[in-house]
């Protein structure tokens, strides 16, 4: 399996106004693969910025050494599918002196692992291309360890030999079920290794310094990063105003690239065939294009498949989130487009008639992403775009339609702008400190309500999710601290923290334009009574049951992540909520019996087990068996849930059925509304038990 570790940020928005220049890429000479005058240069400045500026001081020395050195063979070979226990004793020397490298801007080390790794892949495709010739006994019982990033290196090579039969024999098993002949099996992993020896034998210099400076940043905290000039320039195209392509946030994981999430009014999440957690194994350009398997590609290379002006098509070739190595894949059809802010602004509705609700109307307003049209507002347009406007507008809207309460629907919602977060709470309390923002010398700053004026003062419900993070978290958080209104949902996200792009050339008289730019972490957030939203996210008052899944998610499933901290709350005046105690009693009553619930945490769990196995059975006829159970129960739970809120069971040859129940149809919109509507139900229980009050009084 091969990880990206080339682009330092864990995410990748495919968006472009315009395809990338098509280039012959050549491979890299051995005895070209040497450290640069520049890279040397980056070094020493890296290194001066982050002990001057970073959030978290870590000292240099041998115990971090050790984490860069564990990092850096991590990033290479991540499924530890390369390297054996000889080669680690051969670069053991290293372990404690990369401090020591690093401070004299010392490559050398980096570019002997990365020689002996580009080394590695060429035996170990070699080997894959000549098992292909001899065959397999699938009737054997044995199993594969597929994610080996736990497991122990290998002893020798004869030791890796026998990891890389049972890979290549799972390979042409997870294809012969895909029902493949073994000749087409055969073309396509033989394109698929000597793919990966081909990228990797493009890989330059400025690839493996690259990766071995973000295996330094990396050790420090999981959000400080080292960008190439090359990658520098794709981020500057991801973060143009006007985007086009398929609307997309990518990451590497193990062999695969996956679908970290959609973005609102993109193509992807308007098909409704692209969902957060697929895996994509195949590219194909046009609607007859070659569909290319991508499988063990670097992100980077993936990104360039899939990127193309507007107008043009893309297939995708998707291994579903809740597929196994080996199930079916379906092929999906996309046409680049521009993302427009309106497909991206704050919606509303209203909620009404469901059970246990009674007269009580609930508008809901559901907002994507705290945007800001800093261009029109910078020109003096006084109509731009913002999340906060658009917000004000609904909020106007829905009180003259005479609702009795509204919740605020931030699930998915992975922030965007600081002063939007600030101004968007402004509406909902009268004034006073949204956020205090603590930077790495430990001075305090805080952002404050700008406008006096209380837009909406009724009842107030917030949902958030697992994906809601950063601004999202800060609104949430504040209207938590002001008890203004009930957080619902799942444990947020978890990202606390404040990065900035450094760019590295302004340090230097010439030749700044070779030097890359430094992802720099240089403040965290904290909320208004002192608790940082950093790793611990957003407790929401009510929990969701489908919460259990999320408890390594976020912050709280990387890797040396910073703690949860606290520093002194800020002057605040809370509202005073009401008890909402009995809301949350009669939540949980009402979940038991919930088809919709219960359909969210089948979902849940089957997922879950998929992602706790780590191993394969080789056997094809036990393969297939568990594929057909595990698909036997993912519909039995669809055909609940359907049943229940009154459609129709779906039956295997119904293809139109089938094509609603793939994504597409209404059952996701319904699926969609589950949370939706019980957060309305909630917040109707807490309007109901006030009224009441009054009536007692």
């Amino acid at each position: 399996m091969i990880k990206n570790f080339l682009l330092p940020l864990i995410l990748v928005l495919l968006a472009v106004v315009a395809p990338p220049v098509s280039a012959t890429v050549t491979e890299v000479g051995l005895d070209e693969l040497n450290p640069t005058r520049e890279q040397r240069q980056a070094t020493l400045i890296i290194l001066r910025v982050i002990d001057r500026y970073h959030y978290r001081h870590v000292q240099l020395n041998d115990e971090l050494s050790n984490r860069v050195f564990d990092r850096y063979l991590e990033a290479l070979d991540p499924n530890r599918s390369y390297f054996t226990n000889r080669d680690l004793e051969r670069f053991a020397p290293w372990r404690n002196s990369l401090d020591n490298a690093l401070l004299q801007a010392r490559l050398e080390p980096a570019f002997e692992i990365f020689r002996v790794y580009r080394q590695r892949v060429d035996e170990r495709i070699a080997y894959a291309l000549d098992l292909l010739n001899r065959g397999f006994d699938f009737s054997v019982d044995e199993s594969y360890l597929f994610d080996r990033s736990k497991a122990p290196w290998a002893s020798d090579r004869v030791a890796l030999d026998e990891i890389w039969r049972k890979r290549v024999k799972n390979d042409f098993l997870g294809l012969r079920l895909s029902d493949k002949s073994d000749d087409e099996i055969k073309e396509t992993l033989i394109k698929r290794y000597q793919g990966v020896q081909r990228r990797t034998h493009q890989l330059g210099s400025d690839d493996v310094f690259q990766t071995f400076v973000n295996a330094y940043t990396l050790s420090l905290e999981p959000h400080t990063s080292y960008m190439s000039p090359r990658v520098s320039e794709n981020f500057d195209i991801s973060m143009r105003l006007s985007l086009e392509g398929i609307g997309a946030v990518l990451r590497s994981e193990n062999e695969y690239t996956e679908v970290l999430r959609t973005v609102t009014g993109g193509p992807a999440a308007l098909s409704g065939k692209v969902q957060a957690g697929d895996r994509i194994v195949g590219v194909g350009q046009g609607d007859s294009g070659e569909m290319q398997d991508v499988i063990g590609w670097r992100l980077q290379d993936v990104v360039d498949k899939i990127r193309g002006p507007k107008g043009s098509v893309v297939r995708l070739r998707l291994l579903s989130k809740d597929a196994g190595p080996g199930d079916p894949t379906q092929d999906v059809v996309l046409v680049r487009n521009e993302i427009k802010l309106e497909d991206q602004a704050a919606k509303r509705s209203i909620v009404e008639g469901l059970d246990s609700m009674g007269p009580v109307r609930i508008g809901v307003i559901d907002i994507p992403a705290f945007y800001r049209d800093f261009r029109g507002h910078s020109e003096g347009d006084d109509d731009f775009r913002s999340t906060t406007r658009d917000v004000r507008e609904l909020l106007r809207e829905l009180q003259v339609e005479g609702v009795d309460g509204i919740v605020v629907d931030l699930r998915g919602n992975g922030g965007g702008s600081l002063i939007e977060a600030t101004e968007l709470t402004g509406l909902f309390i009268a004034d006073g400190p949204v956020v205090q923002v603590k930077d790495a010398r430990g001075e305090v700053e805080v952002e404050k309500d700008p406008d006096p004026e209380l837009v909406y003062a009724g009842p107030l419900a917030v949902l958030v999710d697992r994906n809601s993070a950063s601004a999202s978290e800060i609104f949430a958080g504040a209207i938590q601290d002001y008890q203004r209104g009930i957080i619902i949902g799942e444990p947020t996200f978890g990202k606390g923290t404040v990065q900035t792009l450094v760019d590295l050339g302004r340090f230097v008289r010439e030749g700044g334009d070779q030097l890359g730019r430094l992802r720099l972490t240089m403040a965290q957030f904290f909320r208004v009574n002192g608790g940082s939203t950093q790793f611990r996210g957003v407790v929401p008052d009510i929990i969701y049951p489908t919460a259990s899944a999320a408890e390594d998610h976020g912050e709280r499933g990387l890797e040396n992540a910073l703690p949860w901290a606290q520093i002194k709350a800020a002057d605040f005046h809370p509202s005073g909520l009401a008890a909402f105690s009995g809301c949350r009693e009669s939540h949980e009553r009402r979940i038991m019996s919930d088809e919709g619930f219960k359909y969210l945490q089948g979902e849940s769990q089957l997922l879950q087990e998929l992602r706790d196995n780590k191993e394969v059975s080789l056997l094809e006829s036990q393969r297939k068996q568990e594929w057909e159970q595990r698909e036997a129960k993912r519909k039995s739970h669809k055909q609940r849930f359907r049943v229940a809120i009154g459609l129709p069971a779906v039956e295997d040859n119904d293809s139109e059925n089938n094509d609603s129940d793939d994504g597409t149809g209404e059952d996701d919109k319904l699926v969609n509304l589950i949370q939706v509507n019980e957060a309305a139900r909630i917040l109707a229980d807490y309007i109901e038990g006030q009224r009441r009050q009054v009536m007692v009084h």
